[in-house]
């Protein structure tokens, strides 16, 4: 933990302090309907004319569960588009003569288009998939794009109903679903997307339809490889062993396309799919240390503005704050601890002879280093994004650790595109239950009634999001889901006992929590891993979603009481410590048992002498 990582650490923080208000104030331009924006001389009359040709009133809102239809019926409709070309990829007529085709790749298999469509519908971007050797131009292009676009305004709409319910009163409507898409896309998404594509541009995303590229190498080296047939299939041996061939390396193929532009949308909506399949840790991706520090900028920067957005559209800007602090107090105790274990090392790796003050650099840029690996790491998994700039899998035990934990608090350390808010909204709902409780009298929060139903639906978000994510982990470490012929690792896995645990364990948290970074060493592109991971992608966001908007249509029906003396005021201090507090306990209560099987044990067993 050096004094650089300390500059860029208060920098960070300083830059993402400096543009919270700013975009808290564009956001709600954008999410009134009747905001106004610098762009309206040039938006306003596409706007008006989308809603002409969809045949929307956008004076006409509706109540949360016209809303909650709407979206489905968005969202279903979106995704079967989704399946359909990565079904069809291969087709020349959906490649233009092969022309968005140009390596030729074959269909995505049926349950890896279930999977990669629910993934991008839901704003997860899980992929069991390499980017460059699976998808065409087109799918990227057309297929994943447009989701990174949608998913994140699907969230960020549920946010701006849950803020309105709050804020409005003795009223059932909350809005109308496709003036808030509308606008969420025109206003916000596609003009920051120009604006970001080009800047990585500018630090060398390629953006283009070229054909690979193929360069020989300098120094041509021999690897091992298992031997196919002629039909392609593995070759084993009489024990079920992986028959293991030389092969000479004497070529790279260098991928292309049109990078930046997806790379753009996808870090700002926190979608972080890669379009390469070393995602942010490519250089066409993410070629540069300052190119990296915006990257994390980029993608914390919508869910940081929208806790000014609250205390803007409640009429307390303190408690906003408030909101703002307790994310950021959770997230930088994760950031030096993260930091910390991977500048300590490997004991294991020190003891073979690695300098101490190189830190654990497996897995790691050079480029980056292990701290700014750690804050990307650590930030990607706050904010729901899933880039990875590193690979999760070589961190140390507790370093890899920090990222899984911050995925099972829930996404609420400033979370995903308005994700992250209606999940702490959540939260705050049941802080302040407690907080009456314990004073004895009914719970409120600004002005309105915490009851039973708010509390049931609570309950009912916090305890899907742990159901999934120990219910698919434990049948997935009891199940064979992984194992074609000459496999040796069990279940995909690629490393043995707790940390073996640890990657499964990962792939349904990340899944559930709709974040999609990978532990990178589990093998999920199966049937039945592609099948449970896209069921538990679709329970995180749906089955937990739909609890919101029933919380934020039951606020907004509500007559707001006048503070009394014993009114729990949710900007002090005290609201803080106790919205961490619930957000922690619940976060550790459901899954420090499985945390203790895996990262846990892995660190005291890493001490002891022991690797996997």
């Amino acid at each position: 933990m050096n004094a650089s990582g300390w500059i860029q650490f208060f920098i960070y923080l300083a830059v993402l302090f400096a543009i919270t208000k700013p975009v808290g104030l564009y956001l709600k331009a954008v999410l009134d309907a009747d905001g106004k924006t610098f762009l309206d001389p040039v938006v306003k009359p596409l706007e008006r004319f989308t809603y002409w040709v969809i045949g929307v009133d956008p004076k006409k809102e509706q109540n949360w569960r016209a809303y909650a239809v709407s979206l489905l019926v968005f969202s279903v409709l979106t995704m079967l588009f989704t399946y359909a070309i990565l079904r069809l990829q291969d087709q020349p007529w959906l490649s233009f003569g092969g022309r968005l085709n140009p390596q030729k790749l074959a269909a995505c298999s049926p349950d890896l288009s279930f999977n990669t469509a629910a993934s991008f519908t839901t704003n997860t971007n899980w992929q069991s998939y390499g980017g460059e050797s699976t998808m065409t131009y087109f799918s990227q292009m057309v297929a994943l794009v447009i989701q990174n676009f949608f998913s994140p305004a699907v969230s960020l709409a549920v946010a701006a109903v849950f803020v309105r319910g709050i804020a409005r009163r003795e009223t059932s409507a909350i809005g109308n679903f496709w003036v808030d898409m509308t606008r969420i896309t025109y206003y916000l998404m596609l003009p920051a997307s120009i604006i970001g594509a080009m800047i990585f541009i500018s630090q060398g995303s390629p953006q283009n339809f070229n054909a690979y590229d193929s360069v020989k190498f300098l120094d041509p080296f021999v690897t091992q490889v298992q031997k196919v047939d002629d039909k392609g299939n593995p070759v084993v041996d009489a024990k079920n062993q992986p028959v293991m061939v030389n092969q000479t390396v004497d070529t790279q193929t260098i991928a292309e396309g049109p990078i930046a532009s997806q790379l753009a949308i996808k870090m700002l909506g926190t979608n972080g799919g890669g379009y390469m399949n070393a995602n942010a840790a490519h250089p066409f991706e993410n070629g540069t240390p300052l190119c990296n520090f915006f990257q994390m900028i980029w993608f914390i920067s919508i869910a940081s503005g929208l806790t000014y957005y609250l205390g803007k559209s409640v009429g307390n800007i303190k408690h906003g704050w408030a909101v703002w602090i307790a994310m950021l107090a959770m997230m930088v105790p994760c950031v030096l601890a993260c930091w910390h274990y991977e500048a300590a090392g490997n004991p294991l790796h020190i003891a073979a002879g690695v300098d101490p003050a190189d830190g654990n650099m497996e897995g790691k840029e050079v480029r980056f280093g292990v701290f700014n690996s750690a804050l990307f790491a650590t930030t990607t998994t706050d904010t729901g994004c899933g880039a990875v700039d590193a690979m999760h899998d070589s961190f140390t035990p507790i370093g890899g650790l920090i990222p899984l934990f911050d995925i099972q608090l829930g996404e609420v350390v400033f979370g995903g595109v308005g994700a992250g808010l209606y999940g702490m909204l959540v939260y705050i709902a049941v802080t302040v239950f407690i907080a009456g409780l314990m004073i004895g009298r009914t719970p409120e929060y600004l002005g309105k009634k915490v009851q039973s139903y708010e509390v049931k639906m609570a309950s009912f978000y916090l305890l899907i999001f742990a159901c999934v994510i120990l219910g698919f982990t434990a049948w997935g470490c009891l199940s064979n889901w992984y194992n074609p012929p000459g496999a040796t690792a069990n279940n995909g896995t690629n490393n043995s006992g707790p940390h073996g645990f640890t990657e499964i364990l990962y792939a349904y948290s990340e899944a559930a929590g709709n974040n999609g970074s990978a532990f990178a060493g589990l093998s999920a592109n199966a049937p039945w891993y592609n099948t449970t991971l896209g069921i538990a992608i679709l329970f995180g966001r749906y089955a937990m979603m739909i609890p919101a908007l029933a919380i934020a249509g039951s606020l907004a029906r509500k007559k707001i009481s006048p503070p009394g003396p014993g009114s729990f005021p949710v900007h002090t201090p005290t609201f803080i410590v106790a919205l961490i507090g619930v957000v922690v306990l619940v976060g550790a209560l459901n899954f420090l048992p499985a945390l203790a099987l895996g990262p846990l044990v892995e660190h005291f067993l890493m001490y002891a002498g022991k690797m996997y």
